[in-house]
């Protein structure tokens, strides 16, 4: 393959292997200002993120700390305004840089209901020169993907710990369609609303 590109410089990537995904995400105001929400967990399926949970379990402080000073370094040195959500690999007590995104993400979708001020609202008031809203979270929330195809939801309106968000696209397969984000008090209660969700919309991890 190489020989057919005619030799030219190439980055060749490893396979890295890791226990699960996490990804931090901050903004970052015009004034140098920066606001981090907490490392989130990320369950992908086919590709496609499935579940992101916040704050990630397991996340120790120093870790974290590490991680966001690394991403408060990247965005200081570019001068960067705005949302930037860096996703790593964890091998145990080590986060591996994969990928960077400079907007908001769908990830940190859960902010919406989840957090004080949302990523969306933090991008406008980081553009714009306003105040960065405060990103700390007091309850435990979750992001669930529609993909491909949405179910009836009927059955989950009215539940105050779940929201629905419909983006009204055409169904197609792998297409993201619209999202859930589920809010409790505590880790056990959250995964019995989620649960509560996959049952109305289906588990793709349990069907792969």
């Amino acid at each position: 393959a190489w020989e057919k590109l005619g030799g030219q410089a190439l980055i060749l990537e490893g396979f890295v292997p890791f226990d699960r995904e996490v990804s931090v995400a901050a903004a970052r105001g015009l004034d140098g200002s920066v606001r981090f929400w907490p490392a989130t967990e990320n369950v992908h399926v086919d590709g496609i993120l499935h579940i992101a949970r916040a704050p990630a379990a397991d996340v120790s402080e120093q870790l974290y700390r590490k991680a966001s000073a690394g991403l408060e370094a990247v965005m200081a040195k570019l001068d960067y305004v705005g949302l930037l959500v860096v996703e790593f690999f964890q091998q145990g007590g080590r986060l591996i840089a994969n990928e960077m995104a400079c907007r908001v993400h769908n990830s940190t979708h859960w902010t919406i209901e989840g957090a004080p001020t949302s990523q969306f609202e933090n991008q406008i008031r980081a553009v714009v020169g306003l105040p960065l809203g405060t990103t700390e979270v007091t309850r435990y929330s979750a992001m669930l993907n529609l993909v491909g195809e949405i179910a009836d939801l009927t059955p989950l309106e009215g539940d105050p710990d779940i929201h629905l968000h419909v983006y009204g696209k055409t169904s197609a397969p792998g297409r993201k369609l619209g999202h859930v984000t589920v809010v409790a008090d505590g880790r056990d209660a959250l995964e019995e609303a989620i649960e509560r969700v996959l049952l109305v919309v289906g588990d793709r991890a349990a069907t792969r």
